[in-house]
């Protein structure tokens, strides 16, 4: 009987499994998981961060920055979305910005909209424009819904495939920790080529977003210099979720001359 029921769930999960085009890239992608869920997912999880890193205030010159980039990336790529009939990307997104003070150099943003930064990263962003940079690819990885992907790995990967609500319900920790490292970091190697290519499609639309916004995208690729000499020493490419600095830049340099066609100053 429980052999009938796994395998009904297994069934739903794959009869449920939606096929998709990310904005700009025009990638066709499977979206197994509900959105709705991993927006519930990502609020709780959001919060439970914020309550443990409290964020910088918001008069601070940084703080304001961050907010600033990110409402500004925001607002154009909704509009963009709206204009090209796929507003439907965004619609449940409520955006929020955060600064928190944590010297690794990172960022992550989850379901719907909600973006850290980490005060780390600042001394390579050095300006907005440097910092818009890494909240457009941030706003892209959530538009191109890349989490979704990865988690659905990610289930599959440990042997979970039956569904995100039976997953929560039979392994609750385990499920919450996969979906943690769907949105921040770290992954197994059985799908570090995927998030390669999540991350690749993430500079590109990022490189496209900050331009919309008024943003130099020239700029991304000295972000991406500076970060590569001063970032400390990469794992070699394929023991890595993200392109190697030297890939990531010949690839910026390729993406640029589609950019700069949404680029308004």
């Amino acid at each position: 009987m429980k052999t009938i029921k796994y395998l009904c769930l297994i069934s739903l999960s794959v009869l449920m499994i939606a096929c998709a085009t990310v904005p700009i890239t025009g990638r066709k992608q499977m979206k197994l998981l509900p959105e709705s869920l991993l927006l519930s997912m990502s609020l709780t999880s959001y919060n439970d961060f914020l309550k443990t890193n409290k964020p910088v205030s918001k008069s601070d010159a940084n703080a304001k920055m961050v907010d600033q980039a990110g409402q500004k990336i925001s607002r154009s790529v909704t509009k963009f979305l709206k204009e090209n009939g796929e507003s439907d990307r965004v619609k449940d997104f409520a955006w929020n910005f955060e600064l928190v003070n944590d010297a690794t150099p990172n960022a992550w943003c989850m379901p719907g909209g909600k973006v850290v930064v980490y005060s780390g990263i600042l001394p390579y962003t050095k300006d907005e424009i440097g910092l818009a940079t890494v909240m457009g690819h941030e706003i892209a990885h959530a538009v191109a819904r890349h989490g979704n992907e990865r988690l659905s790995q990610q289930l599959a990967i440990a042997g979970l495939g039956m569904g995100l609500q039976y997953a929560l319900k039979e392994k609750p920790e385990q499920t919450q920790q996969l979906f943690l490292l769907a949105y921040g970091a770290g992954s197994t190697l059985g799908s570090l080529a995927y998030s390669r290519q999540h991350e690749t499609e993430a500079d590109k639309m990022g490189m496209i977003f900050m331009a919309m916004a008024g943003y130099d995208p020239a700029k991304a690729i000295e972000f991406w210099e500076r970060f590569s000499t001063g970032g400390g020493q990469a794992p070699p490419e394929f023991l890595s979720t993200h392109p190697s600095n030297a890939t990531r830049i010949r690839n910026l340099k390729k993406f640029l001359p589609e950019a700069m066609k949404y680029y308004k100053k």
